[in-house]
Parts: C-alpha cells; structure tokens; sequence
C-alpha cells in the first residue's frame, strides 16, 4: 500500500446503502440532509401513524474511558455524571469559562466497564477531542474519536418501539438505555429514539430498518428537535449562548446541585439572579435560515438581537426554527440581515418553558 493509500472507513458499505437509496451528502460529506425531497419527509416525521429511519451520520461519537472517566466528566460538564446511572443517558453541555456553551451532549455509559460515550455534532469532534485532551493532565482517562467506528440511527413514529424491539433490543424507558449485541439504544421521548451502532453492523442494521421504516435525512430530524424544543449546537454555535440562553436548563442539560465546572459560577448567577434577556423561542420563516445566523428588529435597530439555532422544512411549507432572541426586541417584528431578509413568524416559547422547572 503506497502512502498515498489510506484504508476504507468501516462506515464505507453503510454510506454505499445511503448512495444507493438517493442520499444527498452536501460536498459529499458524511451528513446526509434529505434523500430527495426534503418536504415529503418533513411530513412523514410529522405523521404521527408512520414511522422514519435517519441516518444521524451528522452526530458523532467521543468515548471517555479509564478510572477517573467519570469524575473528568463530572468536572467538565453541566451536569451530574458522577452519579449517572448505568441505564439512563443525560444530556450535558460543556461551556467555556465565560459559560458561553461549546456544544452540548447526550451521555451515557457504555458496554465496556469505566466507558462514557458522548453524542454531540460531528463538525466540532476535532475541536472537542483536542481541547477535552488538554484539561486531561494526569487523570486515567482516554478519548477516542468513534466516528469510523460507531453510526448513529433515529427512530421516530409509530413503530419505532416496535423496530427496537425487533432487533433484540429492550425497549427503556424516556431518559433510560439498554444494550445488545446490535448495540446501544437511547430513548429520547415517548416516540423517539436513538441507536448506537457498531461499524460492522451498520450496513446491515440499516437494511432492516430501512425495509419497515422511511428513509429521512438529518433535515427532517431536526424537524423533531425543533418541535421539541431541544437545541442542537454544532460549530456555526460555539459558544454563541449560555445554557439557559437556549433554555437548557429546562431540558435537565444542567445539575445546580453539582460541584464547579468551566463557567459554572457565571451559569449558576444567571440562574439564581434571573439576569438572562435572552431564551429559545420557536419561529416560522418562508426561508431556510442557517444556524447562526444573527437576527434583527426594529426595536433593537443598532445591534443583533439574536441567533438562528436551527432550522428545519415544514410540511405546512417554509421553515421551523430555533432560535435564541433577546426579549425586548420582540415587540417588533425580527429578521435576518443581508439584502434579502427573513422574517420570523409567530416567535413562541416552547411549551415547557410554562411548566415548573426541575428540581
């Protein structure tokens, strides 16, 4: 083999079964945004009687492994990892010392005695790794990217317990894991969930599911997260908002029972002192509008008054979006900039922001 030469990702066989069922990978990159008609599946992850299959080649893999595996984590992250138990999955971010969040995570324990495995955007891997690498100093730790080796699956709809069940594995709860020979599941909601599959079994894993369920891209996912209110950060994000910025805390991405993490004593002034102007709100727009992109009003007319987090086709038309926006600019109307500027229709609260916060 020449030096030129490099070998075949273990993913390759999968992303050839994606190719082959119309897969659109922009630059042909590993995230895959539709298979084609991006409205269509919009619609399908909205159905509530059918089920989709996604391909979440634009999530990535981090395993945290060693004695003090748990206790490097608990002092990097939000939230409580030092008392995460072995069938339940949390999500956490990890902030700056400014307590602006780099990205955010699922994460839960893996097969393997004293592992963590971290779900998080794939194009901020290289930076995570790199910089989790430097606070390691002389703790048994070891991080190992996974993204060659482990693909991620969504399932949503109807059948989505079903389907889990039928490749053998226990179907958990909401907030709960289970593990299998096919690999891991994590439960996101009542209809929702998320597999972790090894490389080796990823192409074959994905002609089962792929037989029952509809094929959706990475688009139509975040349909689903926009719907429910959960921010999905990646690189056009970092550090762009504190956790309650993109209501993070409402979602039990922040333990404030917890001892110190970076930023953590900016995080919890803000929640004790109530200073936060900023929250995620969900919008309409007639265009797609790219994560990060800065918002604007009339009310605010000297500076941004917020960010795209992100957006997703709707089956009604146009978009669905996240989006962080400073409270005292919604009293007109917000757009984005450029010479052709979106406006955000129906800017609204997601319906847990009127619940009681967790304890």
């Amino acid at each position: 083999m020449s030096a030129e030469q490099t070998l075949p990702s273990p993913l390759a066989s999968l992303f050839d079964r994606l190719d082959a069922a119309g897969a659109r990978r922009p630059e042909a990159g590993r995230a895959v945004s539709d298979f084609g008609d991006a409205r269509a599946e919009a619609a399908a992850v909205a159905d509530a009687a059918g089920t989709v299959v996604a391909p979440l080649t634009h999530l990535a893999v981090l395993d945290a492994s060693g004695a003090d595996a748990a206790s490097f984590l608990h002092n990097q992250m939000t939230n409580d990892i030092n008392h995460l138990a072995p069938e339940q999955w949390l999500r956490a971010a990890w902030c700056s010392a400014k307590g602006r969040m780099y990205t955010t995570f699922a994460i839960w324990r893996g097969a393997d005695a004293g592992t963590y495995r971290l779900r998080f955007a794939a194009d901020q891997m290289a930076f995570v790794k790199k910089r989790l690498t430097m606070f390691v100093l002389r703790a048994k730790v070891t991080l190992a990217d996974r993204s060659d080796d482990v693909a991620v699956f969504g399932l949503a709809g109807a059948r989505a317990a079903e389907l889990v069940a039928g490749l053998g594995l226990a179907v958990p709860e909401v907030g709960k894991t289970a593990a299998g020979a096919v690999g891991e599941v994590l439960r996101i909601d009542a209809a929702r969930f998320e597999l972790a599959v090894p490389a080796d079994q990823a192409a074959a894993t994905w002609d089962r599911l792929a037989a029952v369920a509809r094929p959706v891209g990475a688009q139509a996912w975040h349909l689903l997260d926009v719907r429910a209110g959960v921010p999905h950060l990646s690189a056009a994000t970092q550090e762009a908002f504190v956790p309650q910025m993109a209501n993070f805390e409402r979602i039990g991405g922040v333990s404030f029972h917890k001892g110190c993490y970076p930023g953590q004593e900016i995080v919890a002034r803000t929640q004790y002192l109530g200073k936060v102007k900023r929250h995620m709100y969900q919008a309409t727009a007639a265009a797609d509008l790219a994560p990060g992109a800065e918002l604007f009003s009339s009310a605010l007319p000297d500076q941004s008054c917020g960010q795209v987090v992100i957006s997703a086709p709707s089956p009604a038309g146009g978009f669905e979006v996240l989006a962080v926006i400073q409270e005292n600019a919604l009293d007109a109307s917000i757009h984005s900039g450029g010479e052709a500027p979106v406006e955000l229709a129906a800017p609204r609260l997601p319906a847990y922001m009127s619940e009681a916060p967790a304890a």
